[in-house]
């Protein structure tokens, strides 16, 4: 129970952490989202390097650069997680949190959809009903703001397809993003090092506070990511879904509250449709779940 307890703690920390991102990324201004990535991706790689040396995890990181299939997926993986990464930044520095909330509170649903496209998956039902809410949603908020609501499309599916990389490559959290980190720092390294050649680089311009915090994304990067791999080994599947929603829920909240963002009527129904289909989905998740641990135990007892 304790270990449960830990575990929660741990998963909440994690995303309340992610969740505050939209406080943390602005202060890197005046670097642009491209710099702000590079240098996101550069220090994570430092970073991971070094906690890849204290866990003593260099024979497992070895071996994934070995594998070739594997090493293709997270190469895979890289490109995903950096349009991710690049989205985020971009949105939350051009007053679109609400957006970003909104994409990261409909990638569950796209993850499930890509189940279906991708690996063939069967859907249930109530699935299907929360499918189906959550396109009219995204078709309503497409009118409401006058165009598709593209950052929040571009988060959820970049996501969605970082997590079925994961999936498929099944690496540990700390290799994986290590070798992830490792195959985009060349790039991130090079364009950092083109714009201080062209005496354009924000790094070591304003001050060494903002240098500072530029360096401290690789551990802001790191910290959840550590606290969530430590919570999903303590706590249910069921659990870690649950509190996904956090983080979006908090981005939501620090988007309306502190940055007041724009939230006309047909803005607030498109959300809400988003939370009732989320409501569905997690319901049924979590119903089926407890009907198959049912159906196993009393299989068991037969």
């Amino acid at each position: 129970m304790a270990e449960q307890r830990r575990g929660f703690l741990l998963g909440a920390a994690a995303y309340a952490i992610w969740g505050v991102f939209p406080l943390y990324f602005p202060l890197l201004q005046p670097a642009g989202a491209v710099e702000i990535l590079a240098h996101r991706v550069f220090w994570s790689m430092a970073t991971m390097l070094v906690l890849v040396l204290v866990l003593g995890r260099s024979r497992q990181v070895r071996a994934v650069l070995g594998h070739r299939r594997t090493f293709g997926i997270l190469a895979f993986a890289s490109v995903a997680i950096a349009v991710n990464w690049g989205t985020y930044i971009w949105g939350v520095n051009n007053e679109h949190v609400v957006e970003t909330s909104l994409g990261y509170f409909i990638n569950p649903l796209v993850t499930v959809l890509m189940g279906v496209v991708v690996l063939g998956e069967r859907l249930r039902t109530m699935q299907w009903v929360a499918l189906g809410i959550a396109a009219v949603a995204v078709l309503g908020l497409t009118v409401e703001y006058g165009r598709p609501p593209w950052v929040a499309i571009a988060l959820a599916f970049s996501f969605a397809f970082y997590g079925l990389a994961k999936k498929q490559a099944n690496v540990g959290a700390v290799e994986s993003l290590t070798v992830e980190t490792l195959l985009l720092a060349p790039i991130a390294g090079a364009y950092i090092l083109w714009l201080t050649s062209q005496g354009v680089s924000a790094f070591g311009t304003e001050g060494s506070g903002h240098a500072a915090l530029l360096v401290s994304t690789g551990i802001v990067t790191a910290i959840p990511l550590i606290f969530f791999g430590a919570a999903a080994t303590r706590v249910s599947m069921t659990t870690i879904g649950l509190l996904q929603y956090l983080a979006p829920t908090i981005q939501f909240a620090i988007g309306v509250v502190i940055y007041r963002e724009d939230m006309p009527v047909m803005r607030w129904v498109g959300f809400g449709l988003v939370w009732v289909a989320l409501v569905i989905f997690t319901y049924e998740a979590v119903t089926h779940r407890r009907r198959q641990l049912r159906l196993t135990a009393q299989a068991s007892a037969l």
